[in-house]
């Protein structure tokens, strides 16, 4: 039988035994979880030069397994994404602008890479909460196959890294807690006030759910 809207009423009611996740908690752990230091995934540091030029620049971690999340230059670099095995690459920026990486299917159609883009600005008045389970479909159809996923924004820590997080606590039912501490562990994440807002609203509403 189908839930009602009364039905998700009283689940949005429900008590949670441990309290509301909020934005505070949420930023505390941010700012308590240290990056470890790590070499760019998928490159021998010894042959980088040689092999990529001097001038060409990866911003890159895999912040859990099949998950890189990087930045805009890195996201344009196929010879890179080819090498690491990227099956699919979701830009988190994609638009015309300031901000915004206009790349789009086009750019990789020489490629074998699935491509999705979302159409976010980095502000914290930006509702990225109803891009929440289009992205992590998309990732999770990476995963679950084999493949691997490269996320990426402008700078790669805000809207990326919010996608990824949103992933890991639908796709994997983490705490928002255990997202962050996972991710930030693998890189120096830095959603935006407005997206770690959304985040504890997503960790209330995954909890309920689970009740």
């Amino acid at each position: 039988m189908r839930s009602t809207w009364r039905d998700r009423d009283r689940d949005f009611q429900k008590h949670l035994p441990d309290g509301e996740t909020t934005q505070s908690q949420l930023q505390m752990i941010l700012l308590k979880t240290q990056t470890d230091n790590k070499p760019i995934p998928g490159l021998d540091p010894d042959s980088y030069s040689q092999c990529y030029g001097s001038q060409q620049s990866i911003d890159c971690d895999e912040v859990y397994p099949g998950i890189y999340i990087g930045d805009v230059a890195t996201a344009k670099n196929k010879l890179y994404l080819n090498k690491l095995g990227i099956t699919h690459l979701l830009n988190c920026a994609a638009g015309q602008g300031f901000g915004f990486a206009n790349t789009g299917k086009n750019f990789y159609q020489d490629t074998t890479i699935r491509y999705l883009g979302l159409p976010l600005s980095d502000f914290i008045t930006t509702d990225i909460s109803k891009y929440f389970y289009t992205a992590a479909e998309f990732i999770d159809e990476a995963v679950s196959t084999g493949g691997k996923a490269f996320v990426h924004c402008m700078v790669g820590m805000s809207r990326s890294a919010t996608c990824v997080l949103a992933y890991l606590m639908i796709k994997k039912e983490m705490l928002a807690v255990d997202a962050i501490q996972t991710v930030r562990k693998n890189r120096c994440i830095q959603p935006n006030m407005g997206f770690i807002r959304q985040l504890a609203q997503l960790d209330n509403q995954l909890r309920r759910q689970r009740l």
